[in-house]
């Protein structure tokens, strides 16, 4: 038996709605049980502050700094709720899986930015904070993301899930884990956007967050020359594992020739919203084996004109069918993560980020 360590997940995707903070139970090998999770957020003028540090490369930019502070007070006011909420005992916590936020990331220059100071994180939590994930994955030579198909697999092992499967992560941008019948029988890649070009879209036009239920989009007519057009993109092209910056297609560049092409709001976003769903479709040409089941987390799976479309061509189901969190999933990720970490154990994998060899990732600041 191995021992069973208590630790918290920080998540802020790149929809940059909040932050994500989940409590989980793990060996940080085949065992993970979700216990408790918060979501906290964030305050429109907060939010616009960090987000208007996407993009940047100069850490050392006081915009960047002051957008660093702000994110981990943040993240730090999310745990100080969580254990309030659940009265949990801080000595009974082992680490903090801190994530960050993705400001920047290209691989292939060998760097990718998440904001998030783990030292501060850990003097106002008085909790050890493990944090950077990514970092030694890209100078390695590796993808840096997805960094979830190791908890996906304990997760499954934990639940028994009979393989092969795919968990589907619809977040800013979309990816999947495929996991086969054996230990090293995994996949994982980003299979290109998600929310963020609708979500965008939606905001610059509507000033709402988001298209409820996919509605407007559902109401709109797609254009098909520029879907296919969008659908060229060399990225598909390429064979995994692979990833992507949430703004590898940027709604700037989209705007003007989609507000020139279509007749309104809606057009867009019928147009928008299949480029999410065909190039979702076009990672199943990838997997080594037919997956039986595909499991669907993140915000996407709430877009019902998405779940919908999907389900016309695949087996495709909600993972709170399982039991799980479908929001809770990233930050629970990052929880096993730490722990991993602590070990010594690898976070990724030539499968799942393109490395030679299995990688060990994060770093320590101790409360």
């Amino acid at each position: 038996m191995n021992k069973i360590y208590k630790a918290i997940g920080l998540m802020s995707g790149t929809s940059l709605d909040g932050v994500d903070v989940a409590l989980v139970e793990t060996d940080g090998y085949d065992y993970a049980k979700p216990l408790a999770f918060h979501y906290q957020a964030y305050a429109e003028e907060d939010r616009q502050k960090i987000r208007a540090v996407f993009g940047r490369k100069d850490r050392s930019d006081q915009a960047v700094l002051d957008a660093e502070k702000l994110l981990t007070l943040k993240h730090a006011e999310a745990v100080q709720a969580l254990i309030e909420q659940q009265q949990i005992d801080k000595a009974d916590i082992d680490a903090i899986g801190f994530h960050g936020q993705t400001i920047y990331h290209a691989p292939q220059d060998g760097l990718t930015i998440q904001l998030g100071d783990g030292a501060l994180l850990a003097q106002e939590t008085g909790i050890d904070v493990i944090y950077d994930f990514r970092t030694n994955d890209v100078i390695s030579g590796g993808e840096g993301a997805p960094l979830a198909p190791v908890y996906h697999r304990a997760l499954a092992k934990t639940a028994g899930l009979k393989p092969p499967f795919v968990i589907l992560n619809i977040g800013g941008v979309s990816n999947v884990t495929w996991i086969g019948q054996n230990e090293e029988d995994i996949l994982a890649f980003d299979t290109g956007p998600g929310n963020a070009l609708m979500d965008d879209f939606v905001q610059k036009h509507t000033g709402k967050r988001f298209d409820e239920d996919g509605n407007l989009a559902a109401a709109g007519t797609v254009n098909h020359d520029l879907l296919e057009e969008w659908l060229s993109d060399d990225y598909f092209k390429r064979i995994p594992p692979k990833s992507l910056d949430r703004d590898e297609w940027d709604i700037a560049v989209f705007g003007p020739k989609a507000e020139a092409s279509f007749d309104g709001v809606e057009d867009t976003l019928a147009t928008l919203l299949q480029f999410t769903v065909k190039s979702i479709l076009k990672s199943h040409e990838h997997f080594p084996e037919e997956p039986l089941v595909w499991y669907a987390c993140g915000g996407g799976r709430h877009n019902k004109a998405l779940m919908c479309l999907l389900s016309d061509h695949i087996n495709i189901k909600s993972i709170d069918d399982l039991g799980w969190d479908g929001d809770a999933v990233e930050a629970e990720c990052f929880a096993y993560l730490a722990i991993r970490s602590i070990l010594n154990l690898p976070i990724s994998f030539p499968k799942t980020t393109g490395i030679s060899q299995a990688l060990i990732g994060g770093s320590k600041a101790a409360a």
